[in-house]
């Protein structure tokens, strides 16, 4: 049942860093024709630099098509090998859903979060099977991430994000 959920959230993720590539292709090839189109036509100084600029804007959305192929590269490699079910007495870890109990330090106020420990995807947010809940990627790179690889379920730890510091406690690992 786990690995069908992780299963999910790796095909959703794929789907938004495909999405982010098809965007970031049509905007390399949108920017691409317009610097074309002014490059054409230029009379001034402004015209070089909006020509400059719109290259710069082609080379920037290309950049960004080839790391989010990158990324669903090893999203990929990662499903295919590295993908397992983590026992409940097990560390965190890369591969690993965790749900935390998460309280600022200042407030005192609680909330509890779900994460999904990848490599790639940082920050994406994904529904999970049927519109059943919400959970958010960490890598093993991110502040969070750090702090919670090789925790157990009950340990607690301090991380501060934004300058707001927070007392983490790892609730449940799958």
């Amino acid at each position: 049942m786990q690995m069908e959920r992780k299963k999910h959230f790796v095909d959703e993720l794929k789907a938004l860093l495909s999405g982010t590539i098809s965007e970031a292709r049509t905007a390399e090839l949108n920017a691409g024709e317009l610097a074309a189109s002014q490059h054409s036509e230029v009379r001034n100084r402004e015209d070089v630099k909006a020509v400059a600029e719109s290259g710069r804007m082609t080379l920037a959305h290309g950049q960004r098509r080839e790391r989010a192929k990158r990324e669903v590269d090893a999203l990929l490699q990662f499903a295919a090998t590295g993908m397992k079910v983590f026992r409940r007495d097990a560390p965190a870890g890369l591969g690993a859903l965790v749900d935390v109990q998460i309280e600022e330090a200042e407030t005192g106020e609680t909330e509890e979060r779900t994460f999904f420990i990848l490599p790639v995807g940082a920050g994406a947010e994904l529904e999970g099977p049927g519109g059943d809940g919400f959970l958010s990627v960490i890598t093993p790179d991110s502040p969070v991430g750090k702090s919670l690889v090789g925790r157990r379920v009950g340990d607690s730890f301090e991380t501060a994000i934004h300058g707001v510091e927070r007392e983490w406690t790892l609730m449940d690992l799958a």
